[in-house]
């Protein structure tokens, strides 16, 4: 018997050829979209419609069924609510670690599975290694592409479940697959902005959910220069959109975000794109999420990345102390943000990663 694959099809390039690909391997396949947001059908930014008719065409071609699943349910519960709590928290959160790991790779996962799949496949730049019931996570071949930062969250136990097909592959040979077999994908770019939420504008969405609070922008020495929006809005290393400059006695260089106070509503800003108060010495995380065996040999030294798009920086993890770590930089490192996530590295493998709490300046 040929074991049963259900790939979430998503609508884009990287999902159809996935399952082009597990079909050339001998796979049995079948296809599932999954809606996870209900909010996005009036406005035109977010064209789950679209999507969907593009997943449904490209599943004809493959003669595959599709199944279609709603998961907006789950999705507000276990990822939208987090994310509203962590900006009303004056926090910068990254749902797409969330969505993966409880969208994704579990009620995606647990659903499949009640449709008869020994595994579950996705469109994602990655690789693993199953043995056993675990499976071990590292990086694809396309490093430009490469997702194990947004995936570093998920249970090693649903990494075992899966199957990553492109992750052998660079995306301009996933685009040429697609050209050649003649898919209505071929073309379509890449999906950007938060998961399921696409590319709305970002602050009239959130001021659709939260009430944002302005208030003052201060300098580092505590002089007022002007009027925030809400903390909400803004991010640390941000230089865009704070309407300061010009100020008498001060330079023409930028101002960026260094601060937010979330007790006072203030904002602080400094002057310079290399200002000491924009660089961390280290951080402290919340309790690490391993997808290896290495939480008996802290302390570790490693990579890390705290953005997805940023070279990996060597670190040292100190052992767990209440709930904790400390993870210090060989290197200061820029704009490291509370509510992002810290992704550890050892050459090819994705260790795990947690959530930053508190920047070590």
């Amino acid at each position: 018997m040929k074991a049963k694959v259900i790939v979430g099809m998503s609508g884009g390039v990287d999902s159809s050829v996935a399952a082009w690909l597990l079909q050339e391997a001998g796979y049995q396949v079948e296809g599932l979209f999954m809606k996870n947001w209900e909010q996005d059908d009036q406005d035109g930014f977010c064209p789950a419609a679209q999507d969907l008719a593009d997943a449904q065409a490209v599943c004809n071609q493959l003669r595959i069924p599709l199944h279609t699943v709603n998961f907006s349910e789950e999705y507000w519960q276990r990822v939208f609510t987090h994310f509203l709590n962590e900006y009303e928290k004056g926090r910068t959160p990254n749902p797409d670690v969330l969505c993966n790991k409880e969208i994704k790779f579990n009620a995606f996962l647990n659903h499949a599975l009640t449709l008869g799949a020994d595994y579950i496949a996705t469109g994602h730049y990655a690789k693993n290694k199953i043995e056993g019931d675990i499976g071990f996570l590292y990086k694809a071949k396309d490093r430009d592409k490469d997702q194990t930062y947004f995936l570093h969250a998920v249970a090693p136990k649903a990494l075992a479940k899966t199957l990553f097909p492109i992750g052998d592959y660079t995306k301009p040979e996933i685009r040429e697959f697609a050209k050649k077999l003649g898919l209505v994908t071929q073309a379509k770019k890449d999906s950007t902005g938060i998961c399921f939420i696409g590319e709305k504008r970002f602050k009239s969405f959130l001021q659709e959910f939260i009430l944002a609070r302005p208030g003052e922008i201060k300098s580092t020495d505590g002089k007022t220069l002007g009027k925030h929006d809400g903390l909400m809005f803004y991010t640390l290393g941000q230089r865009q959109g704070l309407g300061i400059g010009g100020l008498q006695n001060s330079t023409d260089d930028p101002w960026y975000v260094v601060d937010k106070e979330v007790a006072t509503n203030t904002l602080y800003v400094a002057q310079g794109s290399q200002h000491p108060r924009l660089y961390a010495q280290g951080l402290i995380c919340g309790p690490i999420h391993w997808l290896a065996d290495c939480q008996d040999k802290l302390p570790l030294t490693c990579y890390a990345k705290t953005r997805y798009r940023q070279a990996e920086q060597g670190c040292m993890i100190s052992p767990q102390n209440e709930d904790q770590h400390y993870v210090m930089f060989s290197n200061p490192q820029r704009a490291v943000t509370p509510g992002q996530y810290v992704v550890f590295y050892d050459k090819n493998q994705c260790l795990g990663g947690a959530t930053i709490e508190q920047i070590i300046r």
